[in-house]
């Protein structure tokens, strides 16, 4: 297993609600390890996965499925 990790850039005027419900959807994907929004920066989403089983685009592509616009920062 190679663990590896990435942030995600959401639109800061997200709401708490959709937050919660973004992370619970990136937690539930095959590969990920964990993902969770930062309390002090609250449109900043660090997901932690297995690269051998998922990648951070495919990541990104299921945010953005939600229709939220965000951008892949890499760490």
């Amino acid at each position: 297993m190679q663990l590896v990790d990435f942030l995600i850039n959401v639109q800061a005027e997200l709401p708490p609600d959709q937050r919660t419900e973004l992370e619970a959807d990136i937690n539930h994907m095959d590969g990920v390890v964990s993902a969770c929004f930062n309390l002090e920066h609250p449109h900043m989403l660090t997901v932690a996965y297995n690269a051998d089983a998922v990648t951070s685009s495919a990541v990104l592509e299921r945010v953005g499925k939600r229709g939220i616009k965000a951008n892949k920062i890499g760490l």
